[in-house]
């Protein structure tokens, strides 16, 4: 079972892909919506998932390699 600091995390990585795609699809259906046109919603989900994953990696997935600052 995780525990809370995990869990805590596992909701926050939850949240960034979901906000990704739900903002930028929405930003992309609504350019359809007001061009009419078919794709600006795929290109808006993709880089919105691209750029959560991003985020994630940004925020949880670096790891510590190297020295460690302080």
């Amino acid at each position: 079972m995780a525990s809370g600091n995990e869990e805590g995390a596992l909701w926050s990585i939850m949240g960034y892909l979901l906000s990704g795609l739900l903002i930028w699809g929405g930003l992309g259906w609504a350019a359809d919506h007001w061009l009419g046109t078919h794709f600006f919603v795929l290109i808006g989900m993709l880089l919105g998932g691209g750029a959560s994953m991003y985020l994630v990696w940004l925020r949880f997935g670096r790891g510590s390699t190297g020295s460690n600052p302080k």
